[in-house]
C-alpha cells in the first residue's frame, strides 16, 4: 500500500485535514472550495507536497506552507507569581473588535495579530507563565488559520468519526476498535468474515491491517453494503479485488442448502448477441412496414410542390436521426445495467462459494442489530480454533449472547470486557488527567471456536430442559417404581 513517510499529495487522493484535535476527510480536487473550521480555501497549492505538511490560509483561499519561526529565548519573560489580582472586566485589551477586523482586512498574518494582542493587553505581564502560555495558545487557535494535511489511517478516521458523528459508528471508540483487531488476530493472508453497520469503518480497519492480502467477506443487511468510511481510506483498486459481499437475508438459505445461482444470467456477450439478432429481426420488420407506408406516401407527394417536398424531407431526416440516437442511448443504458447486474451476481456466487467452504479464519461483528442470532448463524462458516469478536454498545445483549454460546457449546475462552480510557495532558510541571473523558466505549465479547460434536450438541439442547424442571418434581419422578 502506498503511503510511506515521504508520500506526496496527489489530485484525486483522499486526505484528512487537521486543526488541533479536529479532523475532516476530503477529496483532493483542483478548484474545489473547502470549508473547515470557519475557514474556506482551495487545495490546489497542496498538490505535490508531502503528507503532514502544515499550511497557512492566505488571502483568496490559497494555501502556503508554514515557515517555522524560531522563538528567541534571549529575553526573559516577565510573569507574575499568581493571578489573584487579575480581574476579568473586559477592559484589559486595548484593541477593539473593529481594530482586529481592520488588521485582517490589511492581510496581516495571524501570528502578527496575536503578537499585537499580547502587546496591547494590560494584564498579560501580571499573569503566571502557565497562564501566559494558555492565553497565547487560545489566541493562536482563534486567529491563526493553520491547517495540516495528513494521510488517512484507522486511528485518524476512528478519532474523527467518534468526535464528529459517533452515532454513525455505533459509538465505537478508537481503543475498542484497536482491541477488536487484536482479539480477532487480523493479519495478511487471512480469510475474514465482517458484519458491521459502522459506515464501513471496521471494514476499512480490517482491510488496512491485511494490506491487500487474503480475502474478506462482508455480510450486509438491506439492499447493499454501506462503505462511506471505507472510501475515506483511499485504498488502491487491488485492495477491492479480494473484497466480497453477501446479504444477510441469504444466510439461512445458504446454511440449509437451498441457495442456488440458477437465476444468474448468461454471459453478457451472449446476451448482446441475442439482443443484436432480435434487433436485426425487428429492424427488418420495421423496414418492411416503412416500405408499405411509403407507397401511398409517394402518390400523395406527386401533388406537392418541390419546395414543400424538400422541407418535409429535412424534417423527416431530423426525426429519424433523433430517434436513432435515442434508441442507441437506450440500448447502451440497458447493456450497462445488464453488465452491472451480471457482475454483481457473479460476485455473489463467488462469496457463496467461499462461505460454503466453512473455513474462515475469523469473524468480527459490530452492528446495531441484536448479536445473538447473527453470531450463532455466522459461526457456522468459521473454522475450528479461530477467534471471533462481537461489539455492542450495551452490555445486556452480549450477556444474552454469552449464555446462549455456553449452552450451545463449540466455543472456549469466552470473555466479556469493557475498556476504560482516560486522556492525560502531558506538559512540564502540569501533567494531569484531562477534566473531560469518555463515559464508555462499548463492550466486547470474544472467544475461540472449537469442533462442536453432535452428541454434545444434543445433550446441550436437552440439559436446559432438565434444569428447568423443579427439583421436587424430579425427585418424585425418580422415586416412582417402573
Amino acid at each position: 500500500m502506498e503511503g510511506g513517510p515521504s508520500a506526496r499529495i496527489r489530485e484525486g487522493d483522499c486526505a484528512v485535514l487537521k486543526r488541533d484535535e479536529v479532523f475532516k476527510a476530503v477529496s483532493v480536487l483542483r478548484r474545489r472550495k473547502i470549508i473547515f473550521e470557519k475557514q474556506w480555501f482551495y487545495l490546489d497549492n497542496a498538490i505535490g507536497h508531502i503528507y503532514g505538511t502544515t499550511f497557512e490560509v492566505t488571502s483568496g483561499g490559497n494555501l502556503q506552507p508554514k515557515q517555522e519561526v524560531e522563538e528567541t529565548t534571549t529575553e526573559t519573560k516577565e510573569a507574575g507569581t499568581d493571578n489573584r489580582n487579575i480581574v476579568d472586566d473586559g477592559k484589559s485589551q486595548k484593541l477593539t473588535h473593529d481594530d482586529i477586523k481592520a488588521l485582517k482586512d490589511k492581510g496581516i498574518k495571524g501570528q502578527e495579530i496575536v503578537q499585537q494582542l499580547i502587546e496591547n493587553s494590560t494584564t498579560f505581564r501580571d499573569k503566571t507563565e502557565f497562564a501566559q502560555d494558555k492565553y497565547i495558545k487560545k489566541k493562536k487557535k482563534k486567529y491563526e488559520a493553520v491547517i495540516t494535511i495528513v494521510k488517512p489511517s484507522t486511528r485518524i478516521l476512528s478519532t474523527m468519526y467518534y468526535a464528529r458523528e459517533p452515532g454513525k459508528i455505533n459509538h465505537l471508540r478508537y481503543d475498542t476498535l484497536a482491541q477488536m483487531l487484536t482479539l480477532g488476530n487480523i493479519h495478511a493472508g487471512n480469510k475474514m468474515i465482517v458484519m458491521e453497520t459502522c459506515a464501513g469503518l471496521v471494514l476499512g480497519a480490517v482491510m488496512e491491517r491485511m494490506g491487500g492480502y487474503g480475502s474478506i467477506i462482508q455480510m450486509y443487511p438491506g439492499g447493499g453494503p454501506v462503505r462511506a468510511a471505507t472510501s475515506c481510506f483511499g485504498f488502491p483498486k487491488p485492495f477491492f479485488d479480494n473484497l466480497h459481499e453477501f446479504p444477510l437475508s441469504e444466510v439461512r438459505s445458504l446454511l440449509s442448502g437451498t441457495f442456488s445461482t440458477e437465476t444468474l444470467p448468461a454471459d453478457p456477450e451472449e446476451n448482446a448477441l441475442v439482443e443484436e439478432e432480435s434487433n436485426g429481426l425487428s429492424e427488418e420488420k420495421q423496414s418492411a412496414l416503412q416500405e408499405t407506408e411509403e407507397e401511398p406516401a409517394t402518390e400523395a407527394s406527386m401533388e406537392i410542390s418541390p419546395t414543400e417536398e424538400q422541407d418535409t424531407m429535412d424534417i423527416n431526416a431530423e426525426d429519424v436521426e433523433f430517434k436513432e440516437n435515442k434508441e442507441k442511448e437506450n440500448k447502451e443504458n440497458v447493456r450497462e445495467k445488464q453488465i452491472k447486474q451480471w457482475e454483481r451476481r457473479k460476485k455473489l456466487k463467488e462469496a457463496a462459494a467461499l462461505l460454503r467452504e466453512k473455513n474462515a479464519d475469523g469473524l468480527i461483528v459490530a452492528s446495531k442489530f441484536h448479536p445473538t442470532p447473527l453470531l450463532l448463524s455466522l459461526l457456522e462458516f468459521v473454522a475450528p480454533s479461530r477467534p471471533f469478536v462481537v461489539y455492542c454498545q450495551y452490555k445486556e445483549p452480549l450477556l444474552e449472547c454469552y449464555t446462549k454460546l455456553r449452552e450451545r457449546g463449540g466455543v472456549i475462552n469466552l470473555k466479556l470486557s469493557e475498556t476504560w480510557l482516560r486522556n492525560y495532558q502531558v506538559l512540564p510541571d502540569r501533567s494531569h488527567p484531562k477534566l473531560t473523558m469518555s463515559g464508555g466505549g462499548g463492550y466486547l465479547l470474544s472467544g475461540i471456536t472449537v469442533v462442536l460434536e453432535k452428541g454434545k450438541s444434543d445433550s446441550s439442547n436437552s440439559e436446559p430442559l432438565k434444569m428447568e424442571e423443579p427439583s421436587s418434581k424430579r425427585c418424585k419422578l425418580q422415586d416412582l417404581p417402573c
